[in-house]
């Protein structure tokens, strides 16, 4: 798994690189095939007063992409709801790929037997 952390207009410290690799281990606890990630970390200002923090998350797994974005006042909560939504996409996902596989399972013809005469 390669994990990419990047900052736009921001410094990433080592304690929000830890906090961000602490909190995708939720996402590896449900999910461990998961191919690339890519984290983007933002600071919008858009005044003096009022800046806005932007956490998005790219995951790619095998034949898809997943995609999340969150927006907060705090870096922290926007990382913290960048995983909860992140989290509800793999376990959807995650059912999906086991529903068929198990349809795939239903569908194969039964063996048929021939008694011998």
């Amino acid at each position: 798994m390669n994990l990419t952390i990047s900052g736009h207009h921001v410094e990433l410290t080592p304690a929000i690189r830890e906090y961000v690799q602490g909190k995708l281990e939720r996402i590896k606890r449900h999910f461990d095939h998961v191919i690339d990630i890519a984290v983007i970390l933002t600071v919008d200002k858009l005044s003096e007063k009022e800046k806005r923090q932007r956490a998005e998350i790219n995951l790619h797994v095998r034949g898809k992409d997943l995609h999340a974005e969150s927006l907060a006042d705090n870096l922290y909560a926007a990382i913290d709801t960048l995983i909860d939504k992140l989290d509800r996409q793999v376990i959807k996902y995650k059912s999906k790929q086991q529903e068929h596989q198990h349809e795939a399972i239903k569908r194969m013809p039964e063996e048929v037997t021939v008694s011998p005469v």
